[in-house]
């Protein structure tokens, strides 16, 4: 779709037909590279390391399972975005509840959520400088930071999708290259890994000493609630719901609208894949490098733990190496977060009646100011708080809440806004049931764990 049009509005001349083989629905991915981005970040590079540091080989299963099973909210989601070509906080703003102003309490609670998240990210602001800085030690933090805030806007205040999507493309390969790299060069070490370590890591056993550690791996890994409700805008962006058109309910409409679902489907099986593959390989680096050593650096001490590894074994030039890498995967989640933000934040404006998201020239003039407002917070707050892995925390913690709200959207939207013409069958909705009893369960007993 040309930069020009609007990808959110839903008008005959973009009607298109949709890819009807494989091949041809490749040409049509997008979202999910975006996607795999944002999640392959700090949760990968510190918080699974860290989990493969604590419990080993033993749960690497936990994070196979955790990373697959919450694909089917995704899809949920995505469905309902096509079907309806309503933006996330449109959708949340059409959830049963009390109205607070011009929106309902989902939308005001998505906005109080995403105050809090400036945290989270301000501690990966932190986090990506303070790399910068073990490569450069002439320069301070701070000064990385607000560095990094402003390339991070000029990238992605004009908004265009296009760009988004194939800059996403590139980190992904790189990070992917980087991860099977570092894990290709354990072999040269003391640490290398055996077929045999990783099998009885998928033998599905849980010792009572890891449940914790199972606990946070399925809370931190895999697609999230923000990732699920940014996936909507992406969907909407690269133009599936505006090529399906809006719904008439004729046959023809019915036809395009299950073609693109079927696009949507591969796009979001593939962002399982990848994301899948590289929090799989970021574990097994954690479990063969520091549990056997019983060593679980902190936080970001994690990235210089790893990198002197390589330059024990590998020579000097192996730590800057390993840094570059660790600067581009963190830098990553950075990039399609901003993307994302500015969208969603615009899109609750709009909601609250402070701008017309629907006005395509207000829309962008506003993603343009929230793309240099932002990310100068998120600097802010980590040169004023200075506590990144806590930041980062903290953002998680109510992340966890953001995702009991989007399967409650997900319930409504199967059950109470349901599509006559598109009833699941009996294996889809327990596919969806499956992901939505794990994520509750598990978001229960993390928040039972951390305030006990």
């Amino acid at each position: 779709m040309s930069e020009l049009q609007d990808p959110y509005s839903l008008s005959p001349d973009k009607i298109k037909p949709p890819p009807s083989t494989f091949k041809e629905r490749l040409k049509f991915l997008g979202p999910s590279f975006i996607l795999s981005a944002s999640i392959v970040g700090s949760g990968e590079l510190i918080a699974t390391t860290t989990l493969g540091a604590e419990a080993g080989f033993i749960t690497f299963w936990v994070i196979i399972v955790s990373c697959v099973v919450k694909v089917a909210v995704q899809l949920e989601f995505g469905k309902h975005t096509i079907l309806t070509g309503e933006t996330a906080m449109q959708a949340f703003n059409k959830l049963p509840g009390p109205v607070f102003g011009k929106a309902r309490w989902t939308v005001w609670t998505v906005l109080g959520v995403m105050i809090i998240k400036l945290l989270q990210v301000g501690g990966i602001v932190g986090g990506v400088a303070i790399i910068l800085n073990m490569v450069i030690p002439g320069i301070g933090v701070p000064v990385f930071c607000f560095g990094i805030a402003i390339i991070v806007a000029l990238m992605i205040f004009r908004g265009y999708y296009s760009f988004i999507e194939k800059f996403s493309l590139s980190m992904i390969g790189f990070f992917t290259i980087f991860t099977f790299a570092s894990l290709y060069f354990l072999k040269f070490t003391p640490y290398h890994i055996t077929f045999e370590s990783i099998w009885s890591g998928l033998q599905f056993n849980l010792p009572k000493e890891a449940v914790a550690v199972a606990i946070g791996a399925f809370g931190i890994t895999g697609v999230g609630g923000d990732e699920i409700i940014h996936y909507n805008y992406w969907c909407l962006e690269k133009g599936y719901a505006a090529f399906t058109g809006k719904n008439d309910s004729s046959e023809a409409w019915k036809l395009r609208a299950q073609g693109w679902l079927k696009v949507m489907k591969l796009d979001a099986i593939i962002a399982m894949l990848i994301y899948t593959s590289v929090t799989a390989a970021f574990y097994l680096l954690g479990a063969a490098v520091l549990h056997a050593q019983g060593f679980v650096p902190e936080g970001y001490a994690m990235v210089e733990t790893l990198s002197a590894m390589y330059t024990e074994s590998l020579g000097p030039h192996a730590k800057s190496v390993f840094l570059i890498g660790a600067f581009i995967t963190l830098f990553s989640t950075l990039f399609a977060a901003l993307a994302a933000w500015t969208r969603q934040i615009a899109d609750i404006f709009g909601q609250l009646g402070w701008i017309s998201f629907s006005n395509f020239k207000q829309r962008k003039r506003t993603i343009a100011v929230l793309a240099w407002v932002v990310p100068l917070l998120w600097a802010l707050l980590f040169v004023f708080i200075k506590l990144p892995v806590l930041m980062v925390l903290t953002g998680g913690i109510v992340g966890s809440f953001l995702l009991f709200l989007v399967v409650y959207a997900v319930i409504h939207f199967r059950y109470l806004r349901r599509q006559p013409l598109f009833k699941p069958g009996f294996i889809y909705d327990l596919t969806l049931w499956v992901s939505i009893l794990s994520i509750v369960g598990v978001g229960i007993l993390g928040i039972f764990k951390l305030f006990s």
